[in-house]
């Protein structure tokens, strides 16, 4: 029923206007005179002829009194019509006046219509810019409506779509299931918890890859090292030039086989490291927008950040404050807590969640590949959010450091100042 207010009152705005125009298309434009006080008038200027001096206008209306040679000889207001031509361009009422039965003069009664039919069009006015700030205020309403109900559902989408293209996955879209694109929304959704739970097959099945690796390599090292040892204590034995040359041969075999099967365990410690990270000079303020964006619970109190240029790629710094909010409400499902402030030539960023910490045995390996703390409690994750995070702070020269604050873990994210590093850069070229 909602979603027809707007219309009917801008068809209730319309029909009004189409009233009011009927009515002043079809009402008179000229307004008699009052016959009656007009009868009033003359009379009693015929009556007071002889003493006009002292003559009381006893009528509403306004008028002159002209003498027989055009003269005026009393007049009720200052201008109106004082002769006769004046009186007939302005349609004033032309009566002659009599006294004794003698011609005496004439008497100019103003014609009201004019001033009549201009207040009533003035009112008039007054009724169309009522209507017209009805309907404006209709029409603003109906936008404001329309904004709430289509155009920010889209740009949430928007946003939404972005982040699964990153590949953040954790963060759900919000929805209002009574909104116009409230199904339309939860699909977009469920696309998300589909792709999500893809991931998190394609990361398991990565981990079991990498487990059967290390086991193959295992398994393949230890008999390979027993064929080497052999091959080595025979080549010391052989007497015969012809079987150390195969010995010698059967241990640089030996060797690359080894070598093959660690460069293999090592190529999917390596796959990650192919992402490219693009930092430029970025606004403290552009910053803190991205900051205000990862918060999707909006649970943290956003500080006012120091006005600087820091150097920093804005995808990868997203991705970096997404990790950190969203294994915050997922492991420590707390409040947040962030301050911003200037480090020497570094640019400091603390997210403390009220999740108390996690041990003091596990903080070195939160940034490792796979490794997944004791606070899981059978959380879906695939263990390589703070790896990733740690290779995006470092590759733009920045830190992430993890630790254990007052109220639960505390990530310092640190963002090297632009002057700073340039500095940095030039020295590592060097």
């Amino acid at each position: 029923m909602r979603r027809w207010v707007f219309p009917m009152i801008l068809v209730a705005v319309l029909a009004a206007e189409l009233a009011a125009l009927a009515v002043f298309a079809m009402g008179k434009e000229e307004i008699l005179q009052d016959t009656i006080a007009v009868n009033e008038a003359v009379k009693s200027v015929q009556e007071d002829w002889d003493k006009l001096a002292e003559h009381e206008n006893r009528t509403g209306l306004d008028y002159v009194v002209l003498d027989e040679e055009g003269k005026v000889v009393y007049r009720t207001a200052r201008g109106l019509s004082e002769t006769v031509n004046e009186a007939v361009r302005h349609r004033d009422t032309i009566l002659d006046l009599e006294v004794g039965k003698t011609a005496a003069g004439k008497i100019l009664i103003n014609n009201q219509g004019g001033q009549l039919l201009a207040e009533e069009r003035q009112r008039l006015a007054f009724f169309f810019a009522l209507i017209v700030l009805v309907q404006g205020g209709a029409l603003l309403g109906y936008g404001l409506s329309w904004r709430r109900r289509v155009i920010r559902p889209f740009e949430r989408l928007k946003g939404f779509a972005r982040r699964v293209a990153e590949g953040n996955l954790d963060i759900p879209l919000e929805m209002d299931r009574e909104n116009l694109f409230g199904a339309f929304t939860e699909s977009f959704d469920l696309m998300r918890e589909e792709l999500k739970r893809a991931r998190l097959a394609e990361a398991e099945a990565n981990a079991s890859k990498k487990e059967l690796i290390a086991k193959l390599s295992h398994d393949i090292k230890t008999p390979v090292a027993s064929i080497k040892a052999a091959a080595e204590v025979g080549e010391a034995l052989a007497e015969n030039p012809k079987n150390r040359d195969t010995y010698a041969q059967i241990i640089c075999k030996a060797d690359q086989i080894n070598t093959l099967v660690m460069n293999l365990f090592h190529a999917t410690l390596e796959e990650l490291r192919q992402i490219t990270v693009t930092p430029k000079e970025l606004a403290s303020r552009e910053v803190g927008a991205i900051l205000e964006n990862a918060d999707y619970l909006h649970r943290a109190q956003m500080p006012k950040l120091p006005p600087c240029l820091v150097w920093a790629d804005p995808l990868r710094l997203q991705q970096v404050f997404d990790n950190l909010f969203a294994n915050s409400y997922k492991y420590a499902d707390a409040k947040i807590s962030v301050s911003a402030a200037l480090d020497g030539p570094r640019l400091i960023l603390a997210l403390e969640d009220e999740g108390g910490g996690v041990p003091a045995e596990e903080l070195p390996l939160l940034k490792e590949k796979f490794w997944r703390g004791s606070n899981q409690r059978g959380i879906e994750g695939a263990g390589l959010g703070l790896y990733l995070s740690n290779y995006f702070m470092e590759e733009m020269g920045g830190a992430l450091v993890l630790e254990n604050g007052k109220m639960g873990l505390r990530a310092l994210v640190s963002l090297p100042l632009c002057g700073a590093a340039f500095g940095l850069r030039k020295a590592l070229d060097g």
